[in-house]
């Protein structure tokens, strides 16, 4: 009789219980995505909220203009990531959205992600397409993604109005609900003129404002972008808000207390970051400082896994990274800061503060 082999115990195979889960989770996950971007684009939370009561599938789909069928599985799906409620009634299943669905889904929420949804799903997601060529070549993909030149990042950003005003709601849904931890997380209150370059919308110098009574807030951001910030998002009432228009690498920087750089140095390489920050130190009062809001990687690079996906992010859409807090310090020592301290906020966002000497 032939002697019998078991193939599945031999040295270095798998054991029979093993279930590749978390890869095929992670194979998945792009459909989770799609499903959060269609549902927010078809408006289907926008409907629930707007009804105040829970609604059928066919209702749904009449509502957001889609087919039944189509409607029902979508509605299965957002019941299975915990983004809507059903119920019962006389055999008939009805759709309500959880309190996280209303709060950060639907595009009448003063914290609403909607905006923040449409350009992940509009243009980062397409930029993701062109991961593996970024990985290759070591650049972003804006020329395979949307036809354009990078040569000029903000050029590439902002390649169109609707696409300028997309990444500013972008910008503004992010502040809206992690402007007030960064801002908080040392005290700025020493600081009473504070200029927030690249501020975009205005969204975390009105946390500034908020926080600190005393102090004005001047953005220093583009001239389109002061132009569309002014019309859309900051209004005359913000009357300690101020705008300044002008290219941070090219022109004159008004003098401040203190300087806030909100995700900005991780858009460019190291020596361009060293050119922003001797021009910022160059113009800051003594005694003042600046503040760099960033996600922060650990410094073995072992995460947290959303800033380690975030600097893929950078490769694909930006020059940059993402980096450690010693790596920010040293692009701060570089420029002539000194005594940089280092804030975790336990969020997605932290906070760098370099000081100049009196």
């Amino acid at each position: 009789m032939a002697e019998h082999q078991d193939m599945g115990s031999s040295e270095g195979a798998p054991a029979a219980d093993t279930y590749p889960r978390k890869i095929l989770e992670y194979m998945e996950g792009f459909l989770i995505s799609k499903t959060v971007f269609t549902s927010c684009e078809l408006g289907v939370f926008d409907v629930l909220l707007g009804a105040g009561r829970p609604l059928s599938a066919e209702e749904i789909s009449r509502a957001v203009g889609a087919s039944l069928d189509g409607t029902e599985r979508l509605l299965a799906a957002c019941t299975g990531l915990q983004l809507l409620s059903t119920h019962q009634d006389n055999g008939q299943v009805l759709y309500s959205n959880t309190e996280q669905a209303s709060v950060y889904l639907t595009r009448s929420s003063p914290v609403s992600l909607y905006q923040s949804i449409q350009y992940s799903s509009r243009t980062i997601y397409l930029c993701w397409h062109y991961l593996t060529d970024a990985v290759r070549e070591g650049k972003n993909q804006y020329e395979k993604a949307f036809g354009v030149s990078s040569q000029d990042l903000f050029q590439a950003l902002y390649r169109s109005d609707e696409e300028m005003v997309k990444f500013m709601h972008l910008m503004n849904s992010i502040w809206n609900i992690c402007g007030k931890d960064v801002v908080t997380a040392f005290d700025l209150s020493p600081f009473k003129v504070i200029c927030d370059l690249g501020g975009c919308s205005g969204a975390l110098a009105k946390q500034c404002t908020s926080a600190y009574p005393e102090c004005t807030v001047t953005i220093f951001d583009l001239p389109k972008v002061v132009h569309v910030s002014r019309e859309h998002f900051v209004s005359e009432a913000d009357q300690r808000i101020s705008f300044h228009e002008g290219d941070f690498f090219k022109d004159h920087l008004p003098e401040a207390d203190l300087y806030i750089l909100a995700r900005i140095l991780h858009d460019w390489t190291d020596e361009r970051c060293i050119e922003l920050l001797r021009r910022i130190y160059k113009a800051c009062k003594p005694g003042g400082a600046v503040l760099l809001v960033e996600a922060l990687l650990r410094e073995d690079g072992s995460g947290p896994l959303t800033v380690q996906l975030y600097s893929l992010n950078m490769l694909v859409q930006t020059e940059g990274r993402e980096r450690t807090d010693v790596q920010y310090a040293a692009l701060l020592a570089a420029a002539g800061f000194t005594n940089i301290q280092h804030c975790l906020t336990g969020k997605t966002y932290d906070a760098v503060l370099g000081h100049k000497e009196t």
